[in-house]
């Protein structure tokens, strides 16, 4: 019986060959599918940014559009009457009589800002045409200072309270005596008493809507622009009453007026002029009430601090060792102090040391026991805190701390 192909035996070498080429094709195969799975991952990154580039393409044309649509003016509406809406034109005080749907006619009111367009017609209503910078200084969240963390201050929180608080939670009490309650607190000392803090503590314990501000804020580069946010800020405390207005640092512009005829202090002059306007105007400043702090008492102008404005001039001085011994209890009561620390003591030893002063030894004390890799603060703590400070304010003072 003759033998088949399959059952010839091939050579070694054959059989060798044949292996090698098998093991060549699989290394091709896959190098074949890592180029098909790197050409995957390829597309599926060309089809994201396709994605992105199909978005772009909408949101341009989408703009393109409303390039080409015609553009709307600004209006003002004068009078509501059976004939239609009688508008005047921004710009060109252009007066026109045009109509308006019965809706449009229920949401809009004399004075309002509307939109029109080519034909005059009233296109939308505007909302008002207050600056965002006045909006911001409106206060969310309430500061976390509380009357109970100022010390030394008792007579100064009793008339702030008296002021802005009272009349927001008792009116009738006022109503039944016949005054009406005091409308502004002027607070003045020297740096580091305590003024902002009061402030504060004010945002936090009452429920009114706070507006905070620096005085430096309002003072600005081109002409009006100052005065056009005292209006607005205080249209935005008349459109969320009750309110309190806090003004730090109120001596940048209401200052003594001059007789300098700058540009700049113009300027500063006119934004004074309008917020002595809005605090005791023909306007009514509704339930808004006006806090303002300032370390420069000597500097402002007399106008500003007569009754009607600012109905207390309240200063806030340096506390005395009293004081300063509550001051220390309030600003220790958090960190791990030794029993031998007599805050007594403490009150006594930084003489003449405003509240700030006392809350940046406290503070120094316990870098000096971090230093020492120590978790208890002692009484040599304060004692170099207080050294370091005076040295510090020498040094500013501009004398050598060695002859201080």
């Amino acid at each position: 019986m003759s033998d088949t192909v399959d059952d010839v035996e091939l050579p070694y070498e054959e059989t060798a060959s044949q292996q090698e080429k098998i093991e060549s094709l699989r290394e091709r195969l896959e190098d074949l599918e890592d180029q098909n799975e790197q050409m995957r991952d390829s597309l599926l990154d060309a089809n994201a940014e396709n994605n992105k580039y199909q978005q772009k393409l909408e949101r341009l044309s989408h703009e393109n559009e409303k390039l080409k649509q015609s553009p709307l003016f600004v209006a003002t509406v004068q009078e509501i009457n059976d004939d239609g809406v009688v508008i005047k034109q921004h710009g060109n005080n252009q007066e026109a009589l045009t109509e308006v749907t019965d809706e449009m006619r229920e949401d809009i009111e004399p004075d309002d800002r509307v939109a029109v367009n080519n034909s005059l017609s009233v296109v939308q209503k505007l909302t008002r045409e207050t600056d965002v910078r006045a909006r911001v200084m409106q206060i969310d969240h309430s500061p976390d200072v509380t009357y109970g963390d100022i010390g030394g201050l008792q007579d100064q929180m009793r008339e702030v309270r008296e002021t802005v608080e009272l009349p927001l939670q008792q009116p009738e009490t006022f109503d039944t005596v016949g005054i009406q309650p005091p409308s502004g607190i002027l607070l003045h000392g020297p740096p580091g008493t305590g003024k902002t803090m009061l402030a504060k503590a004010v945002a936090n314990e009452t429920d009114a809507s706070f507006i905070k501000m620096a005085g430096s804020e309002l003072v600005h580069k081109f002409i009006g622009e100052g005065a056009k946010l005292v209006r607005d800020l205080f249209e935005v405390a008349r459109e969320n009453e009750p309110a309190v207005i806090f003004i730090d640092e109120i001596d940048a512009i209401a200052s003594k007026r001059t007789d300098s005829k700058t540009s700049g202090d113009a300027e500063v002059q006119r934004t004074m002029m309008q917020l002595l306007s809005e605090m005791d105007g023909f306007d009514e400043r509704g339930d808004v009430r006006i806090i303002a702090a300032t370390n420069r008492f000597d500097m402002l102008d007399e106008a500003i601090l007569r009754p009607g404005r600012f109905d207390r001039l309240i200063e806030v001085p340096k506390p005395d060792p009293a004081g300063r011994e509550l001051i220390f209890q309030i600003h220790t009561r958090d960190m791990n102090v030794a029993d031998d620390v007599e805050f007594g003591a403490l009150a006594e030893m930084a003489e003449d040391a405003s509240g700030a002063d006392v809350k940046a030894i406290c503070t120094e004390a316990g870098m000096f026991a971090i230093r020492d890799d120590r978790t208890e603060i002692e009484r040599q703590d304060f004692e170099a805190a207080w050294e370091k400070l005076q040295q510090s304010e020498t040094v500013e003072a501009g004398e050598s701390p060695a002859f201080a």
